[in-house]
């Protein structure tokens, strides 16, 4: 036997340069190492296919005239004009164009003006040396996330509204009008913004918090040996290690640009300024579930769904062109 033959796999097949019987063995000894984190597995992997997944099958029913009357979903006739009608239906009506709108030009307000708060917040919070100090911001911080939206706008109103708000009894005491910050459109946008990024910085900052801690402590000593301010070294050391982080979360937001929640709208939502106020969410809930038409609810839903994908997986691959990681 020559030496090519002594290197040769054997007949059975190798991978990673182990026989098969060999392969098998390890496999074997890691699932009964760590069979009870496969189990653990189980019970998210049920939750999805139940309800993530099994309710899919009623996503055809956007095709199709949807009855609540006992018939299956695959004995319901299809739709007149190929059965793209309920698809045409919507994409021609008004009140959806403006939801539409309304949920882009909102999602881009919180995407510009309040994305970079949670970093900054982040920064600034690992900055601290008074841990003490440190834990009652965090809390503070944390507090908003866990209020209903139900709470926050009673909270908002009592604050800003026109007449009996403390914020305009303040202004009136100046000399100031009263400012409709509830009640008028560009006011009403403003206060949607700036109370989302109050409701939601501090949870927000938690990964970028964790992100942090990963990076090397010597980088910073190395940094103070050379001469570098606290600034330098959160701008050349802090915000690059927690830059795959930060791509990351953006990419997400980008692919959630036609996605909106449906608490926070409906919440703040007011007929005073139903122009700017009515996103998608709240305009599925009115169409689809008050209004009885759940064929036009579910062919919104899957365009959001649609788009939102197309979104995602475009900054993901630019985000991949510019030299990051991105998701996946």
């Amino acid at each position: 036997m020559d030496a090519a033959e002594e290197l040769k796999p054997q007949e059975s097949g190798a991978d990673f340069g182990l026989p098969t019987g060999k392969l098998k063995g390890r496999k074997s000894s890691y699932m009964r190492r760590y069979w009870q984190l496969y189990a653990m597995l189980l019970l998210p992997i049920a939750y999805f296919i139940i309800f993530k997944y099994i309710p899919m099958i009623y996503v055809q029913a956007a095709w199709k005239d949807y009855k609540l009357d006992g018939t299956s979903i695959w004995n319901m006739p299809w739709t007149s004009k190929n059965g793209w009608k309920h698809f045409i239906d919507v994409f021609k009506n008004k009140q959806f164009k403006q939801a539409l709108i309304n949920t882009v030009t909102l999602n881009l307000l919180d995407l510009v003006v309040g994305f970079a708060v949670p970093i900054i917040f982040a920064l600034i919070l690992n900055e601290l040396r008074m841990k003490k100090f440190k834990r009652t911001v965090q809390t503070v911080a944390y507090m908003p996330h866990f209020l209903s939206w139900v709470v926050i706008y009673g909270l908002a109103v009592q604050l800003f509204a026109t007449n009996t708000g403390i914020v305009n009894n303040a202004l009136e005491g100046m000399g100031i009008p009263r400012i409709g910050f509830l009640d008028k459109e560009i006011p009403w946008i403003i206060m949607y913004v700036l109370i989302g990024i109050w409701q939601s910085f501090g949870w927000n900052s938690i990964l970028y918090l964790a992100a942090i801690t990963s990076i090397n402590p010597e980088l910073y000593e190395a940094a103070a040996v050379d001469g570098a301010g606290r600034f330098k070294k959160m701008w050349h050391i802090t915000l690059p290690g927690i830059r795959p982080t930060i791509v990351i979360l953006l990419i997400m937001s980008i692919g959630n640009i036609v996605g909106s929640g449906f608490d926070r709208p409906y919440a703040l939502q007011k007929p005073l300024v139903l122009n700017v106020s009515e996103v998608l969410s709240t305009y599925i809930y009115k169409i689809g579930i008050v209004g009885s038409k759940w064929e036009r609810g579910i062919a919104i839903g899957l365009f959001q769904s649609v788009v939102g994908v197309f979104f995602l997986l475009t900054a993901n691959k630019l985000a991949r062109k510019l030299g990051d990681r991105g998701i996946w």
